[in-house]
């Protein structure tokens, strides 16, 4: 799905991302990276593999997209507990050494702390000023741009006629912010409330279609 905004266009891509041409740089936000291990260290049974298989999604997302540069809306690592995961980060960006790579820092990050020097992920506080966007984690507006962020992991709600119901990570853009979805597979997702005037993109298995009028 193609977008305009803030006199620029957008790619909105099912795999949970948003690919700026003009700047060919991928934003995602909130990958969460080793959440599932941060809850078996608390002894809470949850499947394994997320941070690789999502990981394993972001490389199809450099080679489809051919960016140069990956932003990082914040919350790259879910807890200091997970760190063990990077592991799998530190090899994934070994293939991937030629790619920018920049992160915003969100609320997680202040507590989970930066990666590792060694994974050549440069650390920001936001915001982060790149016209006519203001990339930063939590969704707020700026008199500075038009707002990119993550945080909320923004989902919508659907029903059909025949009391089918689906809720579907989404973007949802307001006037001046854009709230992605959330990047890692094994996060949660909180209903948003759009005000008339507002555009959402739900993600629908490998497409990416507006919902109108859910207001």
């Amino acid at each position: 799905m193609i977008v305009e905004v803030a006199g620029t266009t957008l790619e909105l891509l099912p795999e949970r991302a948003a690919y700026w041409p003009e700047r060919n740089t991928l934003f995602v936000a909130d990958t969460h990276w080793g959440k599932a291990a941060a809850f078996r260290a608390h002894h809470i049974p949850v499947p394994g593999g997320t941070t690789s298989n999502d990981l394993a999604r972001l490389s199809g997302l450099i080679k489809g997209t051919g960016c140069r540069r990956i932003v990082l809306l914040g919350d790259a690592i879910h807890a200091r507990e997970g760190r063990g995961a990077l592991d799998a980060v530190a090899d994934w960006r070994a293939g991937h050494a030629n790619v920018e790579f920049v992160l915003v820092r969100g609320n997680h990050d202040k507590r989970a702390g930066d990666p590792p020097p060694a994974l050549r992920i440069e650390c920001v506080n936001a915001p982060l000023l790149e016209a006519p966007f203001v990339l930063l984690h939590h969704p707020e507006e700026s008199d500075k741009g038009y707002a990119l962020a993550g945080h909320t992991h923004p989902a919508v709600k659907l029903r059909g006629k025949g009391l089918q119901r689906a809720t579907l990570p989404c973007f949802w853009f307001t006037q001046r912010v854009c709230t992605l979805p959330a990047f890692g597979s094994f996060c949660g997702n909180a209903l948003i409330c759009p005000s008339p005037g507002d555009r959402v993109y739900a993600i629908a298995g490998d497409e990416v279609v507006e919902i109108p009028g859910i207001y």
